[in-house]
């Protein structure tokens, strides 16, 4: 055990669900987070119920983690929200959700996560897309795009801040994973979105996070995980 603690958000399914068990066999404690969230029968696995979109909602979640293990070492900022609309059709309800969670939720919990690390170092990790870099005709995702695209901007402002107090902010930008998002039926059509011609699975997306993690070198790094899809087409 190594004594260190990682924060997953996104952790009752797809990724943060995959996370937890590979951060659990580098010897950490994790707390996991989501609104569905269900209680582990693992020691080192604290579940925390919480909708990140709301004012506060993250530095709870930060105040049960150190109360429950007294510190933060990494912070994995899965969750978010993908809304694939023509950029008239969307609607100030799709503002505030996409917002909501993508970047206040990202802004509130980071914070608090920062602020603890600070006294022992740490890191966080941010999920972003591919589409920031590599926009799709067939895939209008603007709201993606707008808050996406401000946690690849903020991964490296970060990483500069806190680049001589020991604490690293990168980023994985993704293509289409095999998750629950995606349902059976569509995975041909989504696989002719990449080079590779097939999407991700959420196996290498884990490899990605826990490659970042013991990168030490590594900050203010945005590592693409997308079949070659922003490299081009």
């Amino acid at each position: 055990m190594t004594g260190k603690v990682a924060v997953i958000t996104g952790a009752s399914q797809g990724i943060g669900a995959a996370l937890v068990p590979a951060y659990r066999e580098l010897g950490y404690s994790v707390v996991a987070v989501s609104r569905s969230v269900e209680a582990s029968d693992d020691p080192g696995v604290l579940a925390v119920r919480a909708d990140l979109s709301v004012p506060g909602e993250g530095a709870r979640v930060v105040e049960e983690t150190l109360a429950r293990f007294g510190r933060v070492d990494t912070l994995v900022n899965n969750a978010g929200i993908f809304v694939a609309k023509p950029f008239t059709e969307y609607t100030d309800e799709d503002y505030e959700t996409v917002l909501g969670t993508n970047l206040r939720g990202f802004f509130d919990i980071t914070r608090s996560a920062v602020a603890a690390m600070e006294a022992n170092g740490g890191h966080v990790v941010n999920v972003s897309t591919a589409l920031v870099d590599h926009a799709l005709s067939a895939v209008p995702s603007a709201l993606a795009s707008l808050t996406k695209g401000g946690l690849n901007a903020v991964t490296k402002s970060l990483a500069v801040e806190y680049a001589t107090r020991d604490i690293r902010f990168n980023t994985i930008a993704l293509g289409i994973i095999r998750t629950p998002m995606h349902t059976p039926e569509t995975h041909e059509a989504l696989a002719s979105l990449h080079p590779v011609k097939r999407i991700g699975e959420i196996g290498e997306v884990v490899e990605a996070v826990l490659f970042l993690e013991q990168a030490g070198f590594v900050t203010g790094e945005v590592l693409h995980v997308d079949g070659g899809q922003s490299a081009g087409h």
